[in-house]
């Protein structure tokens, strides 16, 4: 129906209708990205796009649009929109990625340029003031100058800005308030600005698309992208600057919402259980989606267990074209998202069949055009992207395209095609300093920074940025080991939060260190598939401890198995052992008890998810699983659900 419509237009009508939609195709990825309009600067020299609104360039527009169709009926506009889009994002990406590479020529002039613009605008501040900003010529005098800090170095500046005092840290207001997961400890509240998005947009969204286009050619394709996302939820400071997690809702722009499966007011439900299942039920409508995208790997996972209990629910709904009455919503958003239900009983009949042969390789069939999944499996997701790829997602790509924090974007994969997760810094993003994590406890940490051209290949670092809204010199707490180099740029991999590392005794043994043992473990239980897991040290534990030498407290969900045996949990005891030889000193000396292994039932992580989120206000976006627990709460509940 689309190739009659587009045949019957005359040529007039084609070139304004082309020429229309480029233009709101434009204006919507800066809005929808909170971009100023000064990026409409960057876009004059399109020629790629450009070039196909002359009238000769016409057929080939056809040509190539009609090629990159895939799946169910799609308007014009809708499908003109997502056309451009994807030109001028693929055109923006050739650009950043060629400017990326240029900076990593010159590592130590991009990194002193990105600081000393960092400090011009931010010189006329109190801050700025009080460090002098304005006379600062070099990074080493910033670094003579400046202390290394953490967050309660900012914690009553903040407080300030949120009130309503102006040019405090910065020199503009802040968009938002942003708060971070709390991974490892309390939640932190720090600024988000119109630098920091543009900086994420520009350099990392840009430059991982090209590099995803490279990688997976078939991606430029016109499906559309099931995007998991769940609308969070803002309060207002007392000077009315919104606080909450630092994402921004898709549906912000309706023309950018071609891209994807999930309609525009199912982004307006306050639910995660009911947004998610509207994602799923509009995913599962499209037999043709080309992306799964979130986030985080975790994000997935949880949508594949839910789609694991409600399916049979799901299909009943495409079936007779309807949203489960079961759903609380708004009668207007109800009525919205019914009228883009129609009764579909051979694609129920389809996902049924599919859902009767069981949930391995589920993803492959019921979308046999996905190109890959794109999420986060680094880190403390690194065991949902490997639950992912065993069972629902077999023989899917994943891409892990950024390593970033609500402190804004840090690095990008530039190699989405290999296993490994590594990450080039970026150079314009933050200006870094490099703690050895040998110095990581010493009492004049600034002594011992390094610079991005002095970091050695195989050694681990914690990160110091300077970033564009408010931060100098601050101590993100995340671990890094630097694996290579792009020409003069670090390369790293995410190790570990400083947070979130296991020391009863003064032993360290970080998340890496600790879920490499735990895999080797768990490998030597038969049958047994690792669900998801988390640590506590005895001393958070009081009485309910089980012991009086300080010793860990593990806590693992399990399939395949009901029990394990003595032996068996004594299994990961050596493990850590045979990884930590101070570990496995004070274990010898008897200072360190053995490790208590619990198993614990079916869904008690998912149960805990959600009381993690609700005591910190952390949006399903942001969340991380705490892998060691700082909260008795949290490992008392664990505790009650033990098998």
């Amino acid at each position: 129906m689309i190739y009659e419509l587009i045949s019957s237009m005359t040529i007039l009508g084609r070139s304004k209708c082309i020429r229309c939609a480029l233009v709101i195709t434009i204006l919507s990825i800066i809005i929808a990205t909170g971009q100023s309009l000064e990026l409409l600067g960057m876009m004059r020299p399109l020629p790629s796009v450009l070039g196909v609104l002359s009238l000769g360039g016409m057929a080939l527009l056809w040509r190539d649009l009609s090629s990159k169709v895939k799946g169910e009926n799609r308007t014009l506009s809708s499908l003109l929109s997502q056309y451009f889009a994807v030109k001028v994002v693929g055109w923006l990406g050739k650009r950043q990625r060629g400017k990326l590479e240029a900076d990593t020529l010159n590592i130590r002039q991009v990194q002193e340029e990105t600081l000393l613009k960092r400090l011009r605008k931010n010189a006329d501040t109190c801050y700025g003031k009080q460090y002098d900003f304005s006379s600062i010529k070099d990074c080493e005098a910033f670094r003579t100058r400046h202390p290394v800090t953490t967050y309660e170095h900012y914690r009553e500046l903040v407080t300030r800005v949120a009130a309503g005092e102006e040019k405090v840290l910065i020199a503009e207001k802040p968009l938002i308030l942003a708060m971070t997961s709390g991974t490892s400890g309390a939640s932190a509240m720090l600024l988000s600005t119109k630098d920091t998005n543009t900086e994420f947009f520009l350099q990392g969204v840009a430059v991982c698309l090209d590099a995803m286009r490279r990688a997976f050619p078939a991606s430029d394709s016109l499906q559309r992208t099931t995007k998991l996302f769940y609308s969070p939820t803002f309060r207002q400071s007392e000077a009315g600057i919104p606080i909450g997690p630092n994402s921004s809702t898709p549906a912000s722009s309706r023309h950018m919402l071609n891209l994807y499966t999930t309609p525009a007011p199912a982004f307006q439900v306050p639910s995660e259980r009911d947004t998610l299942y509207l994602h799923l039920l509009f995913a599962l409508k499209d037999p043709s989606v080309g992306t799964l995208e979130s986030n985080f790997a975790s994000t997935v996972f949880y949508a594949f267990s839910a789609l694991q209990e409600r399916w049979q629910e799901l299909v009943e709904d495409i079936k007779l074209g309807r949203v489960s009455p079961a759903l609380t919503l708004e009668p207007g958003v109800r009525a919205s998202l019914e009228g883009q239900m129609k009764p579909d009983p051979e694609r129920a009949t389809q996902l049924r069949t599919h859902f009767q042969q069981g949930f391995v390789g589920i993803v492959r069939r019921l979308w046999p055009q996905l190109n890959l999944v794109l999420a986060v499996d680094s880190g403390s997701n690194q065991i949902y992207g490997e639950m992912l790829r065993e069972r629902y997602c077999q023989g899917i790509p994943f891409y892990s395209p950024f390593y970033a924090a609500t402190e804004g974007l840090i690095g990008v994969n530039l190699w989405p095609e290999e296993e490994r997760r590594r990450y080039l810094l970026c150079p314009r993003s933050m200006f870094c300093e490099f703690l050895p994590e040998a110095s990581l406890d010493q009492e004049t940490p600034e002594k011992h920074t390094l610079l991005m051209e002095e970091v050695q290949e195989g050694h681990s670092y914690e990160l110091v940025v300077t970033n564009a809204s408010g931060l100098f010199r601050y101590r993100m707490g995340d671990i890094v080991k630097v694996v290579g180099f792009h020409n003069q740029c670090p390369v790293v991999e995410f190790q570990y939060r400083r947070g979130q590392m296991l020391s009863v005794r003064g032993e360290k043994v970080s998340e890496v260190m600790f879920l490499g043992a735990l895999k080797r473990a768990i490998s030597q239980w038969p049958g047994a598939q690792l669900v998801d897991y988390c640590c506590a040290e005895s001393a958070i534990m009081g009485e309910s401890c089980g012991g009086s030498d300080p010793h860990y407290q593990v806590f693992v969900e399990l399939k395949g198995v009901r029990n394990l045996t003595e032996e068996q949990r004594y299994k990961l005891d050596q493990c850590v052992q045979e990884d930590s030889a101070v570990y496995k000193s004070f274990r010898f000396k008897g200072s360190i008890g053995p490790m208590r292994v619990q198993m614990v039932a079916e869904g008690a992580f998912k149960e805990l998810r959600k009381q993690m989120m609700a005591f910190s206000n952390t949006s399903p976006n942001t969340f991380k699983m705490h892998r060691v627990l700082r909260r008795k709460e949290y490992a008392d509940f664990l505790l009650g659900k033990t098998i």
